[in-house]
């Protein structure tokens, strides 16, 4: 019932993840300490993100639907709150130092704050399902998730933007914009 939710959430880890990618030369200290700045407020957000999106792996196999309603509920709230602190983050930091900088760092926040807008009505719609009919139940969560692939990929390019040439290369070397190693990987239920 949950396999697409669950892989759906994947897309949106690796969305917030792509801000760790690989990019081109060293632009200086300059760069790197906007990276250090930009990444230091980013990893707690991310490493919250990523627990709320385990969490709702963990119900794939679930079958009381109020419990998975509930979970659910409670981490796309999670989300609502860490990608708008995301988009805080690197509004906060500022343009990264490169050609492109200012207006590649307005698409991330844009992009991060349509992510937590995005949730919020996540949230809503999984708060109004019938966890009384598992079939209806079921079918909103299918729906749910492909919402979330949508949203996934409208939001990335302007992620990837961010994290392109330079910049990128000046994230990577930072602690707090490393992918956080996951905790457990649950298979997938067919």
């Amino acid at each position: 019932m949950n396999k697409k939710l669950v892989a759906a959430l994947s897309g949106g880890a690796a969305l917030v993840l792509a801000l760790t990618g690989c990019g081109g030369d060293d632009n200086g200290k300059k760069l790197d300490d906007w990276a250090k700045k930009a990444c230091d407020q980013m990893q707690p957000q991310v490493k919250k993100i990523t627990e709320a999106n385990a969490s709702i792996a963990t119900m794939q196999s679930e079958v009381d639907s109020k419990k998975v309603q509930q979970t659910d509920s409670a981490a796309f709230q999670t989300n609502v709150d860490a990608y708008k602190a995301l988009a805080a983050s690197v509004d906060r930091a500022g343009a990264p130092p490169v050609k492109d900088g200012e207006t590649n760092q307005k698409n991330a926040v844009k992009a991060l704050n349509d992510l937590s807008v995005a949730y919020a009505n996540l949230k809503k719609r999984v708060d109004s399902m019938d966890t009384g009919d598992k079939n209806k139940f079921g079918d909103g969560l299918k729906g749910i998730a492909s919402d979330m692939l949508k949203l996934s990929s409208q939001s990335n390019e302007a992620l990837k933007k961010l994290q392109s040439g330079d910049v990128g290369k000046a994230m990577t070397k930072q602690p707090g914009c490393r992918v956080p190693a996951a905790s457990t990987t649950p298979g997938q239920k067919a």
